[in-house]
């Protein structure tokens, strides 16, 4: 390697976990994140590179451009998904990778209310919200102006903060989680209710690959009782561990030492409000 592909290197080496992050809080894969970053580091290798003036501008700009034109196919491939789609989770317990200065945008909640952004709104929500870029530079990256990136920004932050209920504290979502897992490792249909909001809703996400509902249960008690009837086969011989993943509590389940689904929960003073099941296996390599 000569010495300017060897600096380079050097400086694409150093904004990586940046472009990761804005990569993977657009795409909510961090396979297609990983895949992207590989693009944009075979562009920065063939451009001209003694005409950038700003590399980390350079590499940002490429890489949300990218990341908007593969979140708009990524929208029309999930439209034939199976069952419902979640999110490709990440342990953050080492911030692997992630390069935040802040946690926004990680949580399984927030990267699913920013499918239902167009890609300009959720790079400007991204950009802004986590990595605190300023407006106009927001604005050179999406070809935008200041005004339009302004409003975006405005039109995620409603979306985001309008669509859900103000969420626990994360001792208390472990709590919550750990409870939820006892639960419903025994069928116990009272103590599952107690835990529920009276509107919870369950997801799992199975791909098609793996036996998982196709359709989202609603209600505490539909939901109680939803977790009662497998209770007896599900939970038999499988080991349980909390791990941090995007950025809070998660419950990983392994059978025989094999990593095969895991639960979080989104909770508010009412009580659990959504539980999310990540079970198909081509997106638990992050985690395992």
């Amino acid at each position: 390697m000569n010495d300017d592909l060897e600096e380079a290197a050097r400086v694409f080496n150093e904004l990586r976990p940046r472009l990761f992050g804005i990569a993977y809080r657009m795409l909510s894969s961090a396979t297609e994140a990983e895949d992207l970053v590989q693009d944009v580091w075979l562009r920065w290798q063939t451009c001209d590179r003694s005409a950038v003036a700003n590399p980390a501008a350079y590499l940002a700009t490429a890489t949300t451009r990218l990341a908007i034109n593969a979140a708009t196919s990524a929208r029309v491939r999930r439209e034939t998904y199976i069952g419902p789609w979640l999110p490709e989770p990440v342990d953050t317990s080492a911030d692997p990778l992630l390069g935040a200065e802040r946690g926004e945008a990680l949580e399984f909640a927030v990267l699913i209310l920013l499918e239902r952004l167009s890609p300009n709104e959720r790079a400007a929500y991204v950009l802004r919200e986590a990595f605190d870029y300023p407006y106009p530079q927001i604005a050179e990256i999406v070809q935008l102006s200041e005004l339009a990136v302004r409003q975006l920004v405005s039109r995620g932050r409603k979306r985001v903060t309008g669509e859900r209920r103000t969420p626990v504290d994360e001792g208390e979502q472990r709590r919550l989680l750990s409870a939820f897992v006892s639960a419903a490792r025994t069928g116990d249909l009272v103590a599952l209710e107690s835990l529920f909001a009276a509107d919870v809703s369950s997801y799992s996400d199975g791909g098609g690959i793996v036996r998982a509902s196709k359709f989202p249960v609603h209600g505490a008690e539909r939901v109680a009782k939803y977790y009662r009837a497998f209770a007896d086969r599900f939970w038999v011989g499988v080991d349980v561990e909390l791990a941090t993943v995007n950025g809070s509590s998660s419950a990983l389940l392994r059978l025989d030492g094999r990593l095969f689904a895991m639960v979080t929960v989104v909770a508010s003073a009412e009580g659990i409000d959504r539980i999310y099941w990540q079970m198909n296996p081509t997106k638990l390599a992050g985690v395992g």
